[in-house]
């Protein structure tokens, strides 16, 4: 956990020291057992406080997919929303294969890139 007396009051500071140590950590609730994403400081069913910080496994579903086309020399890229193993859904693009090949239900697997000095979370294609 990141150096900070205030973490209660910081998840998203939290979330990204932790996507810059290189993992993937994602919110549960202890008393309900439920994921959280985007990071907060309180369950949004029960309003709960009791969030803990755990690793999410990185496997997901494609749940929705768009092509952002670009203008030349620009590449398209796609955005796409990503159901978590864990249940939660989370945006980011998937890389590894041309945008519009991208298609709903195709099974992902998270990574942590550096963009623009940025720590993100892209998915690439799961080969079965």
């Amino acid at each position: 956990m990141p150096p900070n007396t205030d973490s209660a009051l910081r998840p998203e500071q939290e979330y990204l020291h932790f996507l810059s140590q290189g993992r993937l950590m994602i919110q549960r609730s202890r008393s309900s057992g439920r994921y959280v994403f985007y990071p907060r400081i309180a369950e949004p069913l029960t309003g709960a406080q009791d969030l803990e910080w755990v690793e999410a496994s990185g496997l997901g579903t494609v749940y929705a997919t768009s092509v952002m086309r670009q203008r030349a020399p620009a590449d398209n890229y796609n955005v796409a929303l990503i159901d978590l193993a864990e249940g939660v859904r989370m945006m980011a693009r998937v890389e590894g294969m041309a945008p519009d090949a991208v298609s709903i239900g195709m099974r992902v697997k998270a990574r942590i890139a550096q963009v623009d000095e940025q720590p993100i979370v892209l998915f690439d294609p799961v080969t079965e």
